[in-house]
């Protein structure tokens, strides 16, 4: 399946008292599909997904599939430090009419290559569903080695990859080992460039919220062979693409859609809203990048 270049990790938005607001999450997906998202992932790290129930992830995925009615993938967040649990919330979204699955490197327990090599197998084979698989050893606290990915890429739905590991060699071995069909994004904004300059296929992004149109602007010039140009984007966007993560991620961002009139609602605990001074910091920055604040 193409998930395309520029794959939002999307944002929950949370009412006054902390419950997910549907209605602003209508408005978000409809200014991310118009923005340069060419699919969404729901319920991911900036989705705060440790801090959502089974339950409101379903309905999450129902209602985003439901209003994105097929006009881009929506890829459902079901990947957890538990096997089972997450082969049973994979099966749910596959009911709530999701396109794919991305599956975090289970955390904290911190298995083996082999236990992750089984995880993510069991996983594959509970679904139909195309699965990308999400190296993130910032938050995991273990590493998907290379040759782990390359084994499992080898599993007829794991057709992708999220790497967020920083490492440019592993994403060259795992692009060079793996079937031609089978994808690599960054998982870090600032790697868009440098990642697809040695053959990865995009970016699982959080800056897109903000400037997506861009970051697709930057893509295209790449592919069509304007390198110069493309990089000229990149040192321009980095700045903007640094900024939203000064703090812990999604804080910042969910503050920049406040300031350009996108209303996601605060945090849940244990994250906390920027403070004054921070929220100037970020508004300045974004406001050197040429983006429009309107608030």
């Amino acid at each position: 399946m193409n998930f395309g270049k520029i794959i939002t990790a999307m944002v929950t938005p949370l009412d006054t008292n902390g419950d997910i607001d549907f209605a602003a999450t209508e408005k978000l997906i409809e200014h991310l599909i118009a923005n340069g998202s060419d699919a969404l992932v729901v319920a991911g790290t900036t989705g705060e997904s440790p801090t959502l129930t089974a339950t409101e992830k379903v309905e999450l995925f129902k209602f985003t599939a439901g209003k994105v009615n097929g006009r881009i993938p929506v890829i459902a967040g079901t990947g957890s430090n538990d096997t089972r649990s997450s082969i049973v919330l994979t099966k749910q979204a596959e009911e709530a009419g999701v396109d794919g699955i991305m599956l975090v490197t289970p955390y904290y327990n911190k298995p083996a290559q082999n236990g992750l090599f089984e995880h993510f197998k069991a996983i594959a084979e509970a679904t139909q569903l195309p699965i990308m698989l999400y190296n993130i050893p910032g938050r995991s606290a273990v590493n998907i080695a290379p040759e782990t990915i390359i084994r499992l890429s080898k599993v007829s739905n794991i057709v992708s990859v999220k790497e967020a590991s920083g490492n440019l060699d592993a994403a060259s071995l795992i692009i060079e080992e793996t079937p031609e069909d089978f994808t690599v994004y960054s998982g870090d904004d600032g790697l868009t460039l440098p990642l697809m300059a040695i053959g990865a296929d995009g970016i699982v992004s959080v800056a897109s919220h903000i400037i997506g149109n861009e970051m697709q602007a930057m893509v295209s010039d790449f592919i069509s062979g304007k390198v110069k140009e493309a990089a000229a984007q990149h040192r321009k966007l980095l700045p903007v693409m640094n900024a939203l993560f000064a703090a812990p991620n999604p804080v910042p961002v969910k503050t920049a859609l406040q300031l350009i009139g996108i209303q996601t609602g605060t945090v849940r605990l244990p994250m906390i809203p920027l403070n004054d001074e921070e929220t100037a910091a970020l508004r300045q920055l974004l406001e050197a990048g040429n983006i429009k604040i309107s608030v």
